[in-house]
């Protein structure tokens, strides 16, 4: 059988799925409801898959490989389905395995290791592990819903990433399944492992596409004691972002970072019908926050606030936790009231250099004057990885047009800022038509060559970081996920 070609036919594809039945009875879903559930993800396009398999056991992910890569049925991993480039998405159809319900948990708090299932959700695992005044600091914006494995899959990051890192900094071991059904365990729940090839970490991220992960061990810190949050304004984007490179040289360490351009701002204040700063409005924004012992925090507190003597033009203090969720409100209410700009939107979660944020927002800006469409942008200031918007609505073929030749302006000029084109959300369907621009041929070819030798059959989430997509050419199935609307 070719590579890349999944399915074979009708035939095989009959006897897989008697087999599949016979093996795992219960665990098969066919019907119309639970296959469209299993076709989208946070991306919104839609692929209807053959069969959902919704496991109850580790080693059941195990059987259903076996069987798909004996017939070449494409299977395609699925968490809480938050991806955001079409990760989880079964591009080629084929089977669906849901690991939802995988959602053992044990924390050890003398290791100060977690070893969670997949299927766990991501702050269901934070808040288990502060029980035991433990930490584990990777935040997705997603994680009342993603889950831990998603997390693993396509190296989420978070808001704290300035400070603390991404998903792979935490990862000790997995365990799962390679294309074969044949079982791996990567790393072990050790503070220390250096034995053979770094396997573990070329999974981390992989999006499915090299095995299936069943269970990961994560190493934890302790809990900070204190923390301090703080929103400043500017009277442009540079000012923000050359304020930014700044505050690090003056020794502070923020354990969040966040920027907001006056487009997304603007887009808040019209949204809430609220100024945010009632004497400047539609400024350029910074959220800070601050983390640790009591003493450290004080300290960094008043570090930052002399630092913006003569830099904001205003700021705004949270003397309490209640205090700090409004000031974060703004920042989560900036993705949703950005649809007053346009009903659809490209969002890419790119990263630069630190010291090119502020070119980069010359250029959207620039951009936005170009192309006739808005460029709303907001992000990780504190590691360079901006979501830069481009605001357009779907039915116009000359918005249309004009968003395609925008999307592929700004990854063009990413590269060319020593950037890259995802820093978190993974490539999926949404960025495999920008992977030429990030790697050279080489590059590509080493990557497929490491896929066909732990997924020869190439069963394992046909279709993503390889190959060609054109998100914009794709129409959104209109669903409504469990986060929207929150």
């Amino acid at each position: 059988m070719k590579k890349n070609e999944p399915n074979k036919g009708a035939e095989n594809t009959l006897k897989a799925t008697r087999q599949l039945t016979r093996r795992l009875p219960g665990r098969v879903q066919s019907d119309s409801v639970n296959r469209l559930r299993a076709s989208v993800d946070n991306l919104r396009i839609s692929f209807l898959p053959e069969l959902v398999i919704r496991v109850k056991a580790a080693d059941e992910v195990g059987i259903v490989l076996k069987i798909a890569h004996k017939y070449g049925i494409a299977v395609t991993t699925r968490g809480a389905g938050s991806s955001a480039t079409g990760s989880a998405v079964p591009l080629h159809g084929g089977w669906v395995l849901d690991m939802a319900d995988l959602k053992q948990l044990k924390v050890d708090p003398v290791t100060r290791i977690v070893s969670a299932q997949a299927g766990v959700v991501t702050a269901d695992m934070q808040k288990e592990v502060e029980r035991y005044g433990l930490f584990f600091p990777p935040d997705p914006s997603s994680k009342k819903y993603s889950t831990i494995g998603g997390n693993v899959a396509c190296n989420a990051g978070g808001m704290r990433c300035v400070k603390y890192g991404v998903t792979r900094d935490y990862v000790l071991g997995i365990e799962g399944f390679f294309a074969s059904g044949e079982s791996f365990n990567l790393g072990l729940p050790l503070k220390k492992y250096v034995s053979g090839l770094n396997l573990r970490d070329l999974l981390i991220g992989s999006e499915g596409t090299l095995g299936v992960v069943t269970r990961i061990h994560f190493k934890l810190i302790l809990k900070p004691v204190k923390r301090w949050t703080g929103m400043f304004a500017f009277r442009s984007e540079s000012a923000a972002l050359k304020s930014v490179v700044g505050l690090f040289k003056a020794g502070l360490d923020p354990s969040v970072l966040e920027f907001l351009d006056r487009q997304s701002v603007c887009c808040a204040e019209r949204y809430t019908g609220k100024t945010i700063f009632t004497n400047q409005p539609r400024s350029s924004i910074l959220l800070i926050e601050l983390d640790g012992r009591d003493s450290e925090v004080r300290e960094q507190k008043k570090c930052l606030l002399k630092y913006m003597e003569g830099r904001a033009t205003a700021y705004q203090i949270a003397p309490n936790e209640a205090q700090a969720e409004k000031i974060w409100q703004v920042r989560r209410t900036c993705s949703q009231a950005m649809f007053s700009l346009g009903d659809t939107k490209l969002n890419e979660d790119v990263v630069v250099p630190i010291e090119k944020q502020a070119e980069l927002i010359r250029y959207t800006i620039a951009l936005k004057k170009e192309i006739g469409l808005a460029t709303p942008t907001f992000g990780h200031a504190g590691d360079g990885n901006l979501h830069v918007h481009i605001m357009y609505n779907r039915a116009s073929r000359a918005e249309s047009k004009r968003a395609k030749k925008g999307i592929k302006q700004l990854m063009k000029k990413v590269v060319d800022l020593g950037g890259t084109i995802t820093g978190e959300h993974g490539v999926g369907l949404a960025k495999v038509h920008f992977m030429p621009m990030q790697h050279s041929k080489t590059e590509i070819a080493s990557m497929r060559a490491v896929k066909d030798a732990l997924d020869p059959k190439g069963i394992l989430n046909p279709g993503k970081i390889f190959g060609d997509f054109e998100v914009w050419n794709h129409e959104p199935t209109e669903v409504t996920l469990p986060w929207d609307h929150r």
